[in-house]
């Protein structure tokens, strides 16, 4: 034990030397003015906070149910989200490098035309 238990521990068992020599009619005294002192202080923790007008009728909307507002908003954010994985990893984007890659090789041009530095001027040249 650390020296501030061994003073909870000494204060405590003061406290209850106390309270065996006090009468009943002390006792009750005692408990009816802590009773007072913690309902005074219980109200003077009570705060009234204002609420707006139409806290109440929003709040059934996203209390009442569970396909309420409060859980459709996520349930579409994770829709939408699942929707544009499955877009990617279906061909959206693949399917588009798949056609360049294909257009390329079946090209009649050979692919060393691509590495070449006149490749430029050719393409100018041929789209007129």
């Amino acid at each position: 034990m650390n020296q501030e238990d061994e003073l909870a521990a000494r204060i405590a068992r003061l406290l209850d030397e106390g309270t065996e020599r006090l009468s009943a009619d002390q006792r009750d005294r005692l408990a009816q003015a802590r009773k007072l002192a913690v309902s005074k202080q219980q109200a003077a923790c009570t705060i009234a906070v204002p609420v707006p007008a139409l806290a109440g009728r929003i709040s059934r909307f996203t209390e009442q149910s569970v396909f309420g507002v409060r859980y459709g908003i996520p349930f579409a954010a994770l829709l939408l989200g699942l929707i544009g994985v499955v877009y990617v990893h279906t061909g959206g984007v693949a399917s588009d490098i798949a056609d360049i890659d294909a257009g390329l090789l079946t090209d009649e041009l050979p692919i060393s035309a691509y590495l070449d530095q006149g490749f430029d001027s050719w393409l100018k040249r041929s789209s007129r």
